[in-house]
């Protein structure tokens, strides 16, 4: 499994094309994942922002 702190292209893409997928492959299925999805349900924009945010930090 990749390192925490390495964020690659293809995962910054899927975060931003479907933002849980791109955290759901980064993290599973552990908080990360359903917070982003949630944001995601209330407004795209949001998802995109949390999902960037949790993959490159």
């Amino acid at each position: 499994m990749r390192g925490q702190g390495s964020a690659t292209c293809v995962d910054i893409l899927l975060a931003i094309i479907l933002p849980p997928l791109g955290v759901f492959l980064k993290f599973g299925c552990r908080a990360e994942f359903w917070i982003c999805l949630l944001l995601t349900l209330f407004g795209y924009l949001p998802g995109i922002i949390y999902a960037v945010y949790i993959i490159t930090k």
